[in-house]
């Protein structure tokens, strides 16, 4: 079973989650048999090795990692290599993959490009 994982910096606000987790339910929706979990580095639950911990247990044998970041960053740079590295090492039997950052992915651009050219509401 293939699972993905949404991760992102994480925050003390649970107000800022509200995104992460709305994409989250959106792919629960589109792809209903498709396990999917939020993942932070800091300040809020669950961590990257608990979120591929719980999916592991659902079944899944591959996990892909999408980094909720504009940019590849310290955190898509340096800190995401190292984490996979412990969860290679600590699930054998599972195959990670790592996206680019999301906010690199030219329809991304494209939309927050759109999306910052509309005239707000009054």
């Amino acid at each position: 079973m293939s699972a993905i994982v949404l991760f992102a910096h994480g925050s003390r606000d649970p107000l800022w989650r509200a995104p992460m987790e709305a994409v989250a339910a959106r792919i629960a929706a589109q792809q209903p048999g498709r396990p999917v979990a939020c993942a932070y580095l800091e300040l809020c639950a669950p961590a990257l090795p608990d979120a591929v911990a719980s999916l592991v247990a659902q079944g899944a044998r591959q996990v892909t990692v999408v980094p909720m970041f504009l940019g590849t960053g310290k955190h898509a740079r340096e800190d995401l290599p190292v984490l996979l590295e412990q969860l290679r090492a600590s699930h054998s039997a599972v195959q990670f993959s790592v996206q680019a950052a999301i906010g690199e992915d030219p329809r991304m651009t494209a939309l927050m490009a759109e999306i910052a050219c509309e005239l707000p509401a009054i």
